[in-house]
């Protein structure tokens, strides 16, 4: 496809902009930042339009087809939650109004971490942080505070060699030292674990199904070892498309947990934002939340601060036209429609394992949850990488799957 500088053709735009030379205009910038005559294109309107428009014919998403894209669970948006989150009730309320105004807004966050709270068991949400890496940060800080108020120095936070990079990030961000432990064949090895938990272990930070779209199936040995010791554990909520109404993780043994409904529930992913990405914690932990938090009084819903609060993550209450989306879908969607959601990715992705493992071997040969990884390491031999894979996909049409991550495959 030409560019706009190969169409150009002198003389096709006839329209002009008025000459502002006459105009005694002084720019005085640097000599450095001084430049020749920009050569803007010289093209006609028609021409412009059709150029932009057969450009737009090239975008690709989940409207276009199949949309592969790894560990984050993209998914179709519904039309309706964005015709709804763009009602101007919604769109043009503002976050400065007073309580009685905007009693309907509180209803739908208050009822949303009230969903939030039942999928995940956990016992409190904020809905403040504004992505994943947010709310890993946000939760991060939490247990920083947790344990520095029981006087405890705790600076050591576990995470295996599958995790997600955002989780080390987010963890030294906080003022963490990161320990990594390697897992085998992808799953956390608890023999591994009880030789770098200690009494200066504040953590272990874990995504079940983990990154290769397997089961941590020794989870709940893993909480014992990590109880004994008097850590935490915690639960990057980015995989957990694949235990909607099955499981939950708050009853594997997880004391706090962060969500992204820009990947679980159905709302937009892509340009960079907005997200979201809820914080929920156990009883014990929810004085520490951001605040404000939405509370139900009598009939009524009002913010409150929680007494050890961490403080704002966020301005305001977080990305409340995410929120209501995801809200939508929940509702939409029902404890039933959920659970279906989980059982058809899973089996989705292990039919997909099945048919192509012949040709991209996985790494374990096993059930997975709602994603496989597979390895295009049978053609290192010719000089192919997984890498130029991915782009011949995309000659021929296909989104291809994401390939810079997990790092141990």
């Amino acid at each position: 496809m030409k560019l706009l500088k190969e169409l150009s053709k002198k003389g096709s735009n006839k329209f002009f902009i008025e000459d502002f030379n006459k105009y005694d205009i002084k720019i005085e910038l640097d000599k450095n930042l001084l430049r020749d005559e920009v050569e803007l294109p010289d093209i006609n309107e028609v021409s412009l339009i059709r150029h932009i428009v057969n450009l737009s014919h090239r975008n690709y998403g989940v409207d276009s087809g199949f949309y592969p894209l790894g560990s984050c669970t993209m998914k179709y948006n519904p039309k309706i939650s964005e015709e709804i989150s763009r009602r101007e009730e919604f769109l043009y309320m503002h976050p400065l109004l007073p309580e009685d105004m905007v009693q309907g807004n509180l209803k739908i966050m208050w009822e949303l971490s009230e969903h939030l709270k039942e999928i995940t068991g956990m016992d409190a949400f904020s809905l403040q942080p504004a992505a994943g890496a947010h709310g890993e940060y946000t939760g991060m800080r939490i247990i920083w505070e947790y344990f520095k108020d029981k006087g405890e120095e705790r600076s050591e936070v576990i995470v295996p060699d599958s995790a997600h990079g955002t989780n080390p990030a987010s963890s030294a961000m906080v003022g963490f030292k990161v320990i990594e432990i390697p897992s085998k064949d992808g799953i956390v090895d608890p023999e591994e674990l009880k030789k770098v938990v200690t009494d200066k272990t504040a953590a272990f930070m874990l995504t079940n199904p983990n990154t290769l779209g397997l089961f941590e199936r020794d989870i709940l040995k893993i909480s014992e070892i990590l109880k004994e010791k008097g850590a935490l554990l915690y639960y990057d909520g980015a995989n957990l498309n694949a235990l909607l109404g099955i499981v939950r993780p708050g009853d594997m043994g997880f004391d706090i947990v962060h969500l992204n409904l820009h990947k679980t529930f159905s709302t937009p992913h892509g340009g960079g934002g907005p997200g979201a990405g809820p914080v929920g914690v156990k009883d014990f932990l929810k004085d520490y939340l951001p605040y404000p938090v939405v509370e139900k009084e009598d009939e009524r819903f009002t913010f409150k601060k929680p007494e050890k609060s961490i403080g704002r993550v966020r301005s305001f209450y977080g990305n409340f036209t995410v929120l209501l989306k995801a809200y939508i879908y929940i509702r939409l969607m029902g404890a039933e429609g959920l659970r279906e959601v989980s059982e058809t990715a899973v089996l989705n992705a292990n039919y997909i394992k099945e048919k192509l493992k012949k040709y991209y071997p996985p790494l374990v040969d096993t059930v997975y949850k709602h994603e496989c990884v597979l390895s295009g390491k049978p053609y290192k031999k010719y000089g192919v990488k997984t890498f130029d894979i991915a782009k011949r996909l995309m000659d021929y049409g296909f989104h291809p799957p994401t390939v810079y991550f997990p790092h141990i495959v």
